[in-house]
């Protein structure tokens, strides 16, 4: 029984994850400007261009959409991982002190860097809705 059931649970975690990085790669086109100033306060670049939203978020949609897809899984999932994984841990800041502010809501992202880890790892048992071939 546990065995139908892994293939669900991956999927369920895969969409979720599209989900929650597509809001990330599509407020780089339609508000540039975030990227910029996060990419200031978060990974200390002074002078991102505001073009620069544009080639990171193409960059980031490739991936999703072949993360989505189930596409060269060790890639896909690989790269969207180690994002996340840099992405979460420039925000140590606001870990370390969550009740300051709205800190608390940056732990958001480390289950769901656990859930991408997960995912990685059982990455050939998530076949529900792919493209890659069995």
């Amino acid at each position: 029984m546990p065995d139908r059931k892994l293939p669900i649970a991956l999927a369920i975690i895969r969409y979720s994850v599209f989900a929650f990085f597509a809001v990330w790669v599509v407020e780089k086109f339609v508000k540039p400007e975030s990227t910029v100033a996060i990419w200031k306060i978060f990974y200390f670049t002074e002078n991102l261009p505001l073009e620069a939203s544009y080639g990171i978020g193409v960059v980031q949609a490739v991936i999703l959409i072949g993360f989505v897809l189930g596409l060269a899984r060790t890639w896909t999932y690989g790269l969207l991982t180690l994002m996340h994984a840099l992405s979460t841990l420039s925000t140590y800041e606001p870990l370390l002190d969550p009740y300051t502010r709205v800190n608390h809501l940056f732990w958001a992202a480390v289950p769901t860097l656990g859930a991408m880890i997960a995912l990685f790892l059982l990455r050939e048992a998530d076949t529900i809705g792919t493209l890659r071939r069995r």
